[in-house]
């Protein structure tokens, strides 16, 4: 019931990051594109690099009629893949299994009749990840919703 109650609270603050066993995810005021480049930029301010941008609403739009989809999951919807070398040797030094988590990645979507609203999510590491790089990515994110 606690729990219950602090995530509601987070849920009416303007721009909380909700954090759920597996995941982080941020609601805040604005355009995708504005946030997307704010992700972009937090990125790249930090020295490194975007691998890929994954056009994930483009690929259900283009596949859903193939296979008998017509709901619209997402207005847009991009997952920015990433990487720090240091970060991710330390990462797998402490445990080889964190390999699941590279390349860092943060998603940033907008959904069907929440205007001028995006969300900024992003897998929650987990154990000594979770000290490495969970205040990287939780920063980077902070970034984009200020």
């Amino acid at each position: 019931m606690h729990r219950l109650i602090i995530s509601f609270a987070l849920a009416l603050s303007f721009s909380a990051a909700v954090a759920e066993d597996w995941m982080v995810k941020q609601k805040v005021s604005g355009n995708f594109e504005d946030a997307r480049d704010a992700i972009t930029m937090a990125i790249e301010n930090r020295g490194l690099v975007v691998n890929y941008t994954s056009h994930i609403a483009d690929m259900l739009n283009r596949t859903g009629a193939d296979i008998g989809a017509s709901r619209k999951i997402f207005e847009q919807a991009e997952i920015i893949e990433f990487c720090s070398a240091g970060l991710s040797r330390k990462m797998m030094e402490a445990d080889p299994h964190n390999i699941v988590l590279c390349p860092f990645a943060i998603s940033i979507y907008t959904l069907p009749g929440e205007k001028n609203t995006t969300w900024i999510s992003y897998r929650k590491p987990m154990g000594a990840a979770a000290k490495l790089v969970g205040p990287l990515l939780k920063d980077i994110a902070a970034e984009a919703g200020r």
